[in-house]
């Protein structure tokens, strides 16, 4: 797979102008000006760079993995470095929006460096875009204006430090976009939770739990075919729970029933339900019972 340690070399590949900053590249949609079309298609590539861009479809197609994303209302699009990158052959003929470029190492010895690394949205997936209303549209690219005109005005020391301080704020408004995504797509949100509950039910039920562990949140996210960030940050925002709590939950619940199984001792249930060590078991279970799995099961009894 072929890696670009370089801006430049990543642009260069793309078929797009070259960078006015080594490290730092912006491309905007003006009045009645169009994007420029990178390449249109690639392999598998990965980058160390950043990428936020907004892609508006105004006449055509854009496809990415052999399947077509309805962008003609603008979405916002979040890469983080090292994510693997390929997309099939576009037909877009006109497109509007802009798209933000840099290295990594562009943000060293300032607060972003750090901050940059919540921003859950850096690792969802492009169908996981974030959907702008009209006016969200208008407030992100005043950012990116602002950005754009640092951007093409002669470099000075204070250059730096402002696209920095308006890349923040582009970062803010986008977390803020996203909780109302989430909020407002409720529909999407329970239909997420049911095929997580779902998908645990199916370890369950064909014994994958005894054979193979319990699975990661990472494996049960690709099983339902959304990125494990994404599944994490709908939950917690719909049900105020993580997705290791959701799990948790189902496994516990799944105890209860085997532990009115007399005939199983509480290793044996561990072993079952995946648990490597019956002692955590038995810890979490307390944890989330407030009694132990031996007091359930006397507790069970005496009823």
């Amino acid at each position: 797979m072929q890696h670009f340690k370089t801006l430049s070399e990543y642009i260069a590949y793309l078929e797009l102008p070259g960078p006015e900053h080594p490290m730092f590249s912006v491309f905007s949609a003006r009045g009645e000006d169009f994007l420029p079309c990178p390449k249109e298609s690639s392999p598998p590539i990965t980058n160390d760079c950043y990428s936020i861009s907004l892609k508006k479809i105004v006449k055509g197609d854009l496809n990415y993995g052999r399947t077509t994303y309805d962008f003609t209302n603008g979405a916002l699009i979040f890469i983080a470095p090292r994510q693997v990158l390929q997309w099939d052959s576009s037909v877009v003929y006109e497109q509007k929006g802009f798209s933000i470029n840099f290295h990594e190492d562009f943000l060293k010895g300032t607060e972003l460096a750090q901050q940059i690394k919540k921003y859950g949205f850096f690792s969802y997936a492009v169908n996981e875009a974030l959907h702008l209303s009209p006016k969200e549209e208008k407030q992100i690219e005043s950012i990116v204006e602002n950005i754009n005109i640092e951007y093409q005005n002669n470099q000075d020391e204070f250059s730096k430090d402002i696209i920095i301080s308006q890349l923040i704020t582009l970062f803010k408004y986008a977390n803020r976009f996203y909780e109302r995504q989430f909020l407002n797509r409720k529909e999407l949100s329970t239909s997420l939770l049911e095929r997580f509950n779902l998908q645990v039910s199916q370890f369950f039920e064909t014994g994958q739990l005894q054979k193979k562990g319990i699975p990661s949140i990472e494996q049960i996210a690709a099983k339902i075919s959304v990125s494990q960030r994404y599944l994490s940050d709908t939950l917690k925002k719909e049900t105020g729970k993580t997705t290791t709590e959701h799990l948790q939950l189902l496994l516990i619940d799944e105890a209860k029933n085997l532990l009115l199984q007399p005939s199983k001792s509480i290793a044996e249930v561990a072993y079952e339900l995946g648990f490597e060590y019956p002692p955590y078991f038995s810890r979490l279970f307390k944890k989330k019972e407030g009694i132990s799995p031996t007091e359930y099961r006397e507790k069970y009894k005496l009823n």
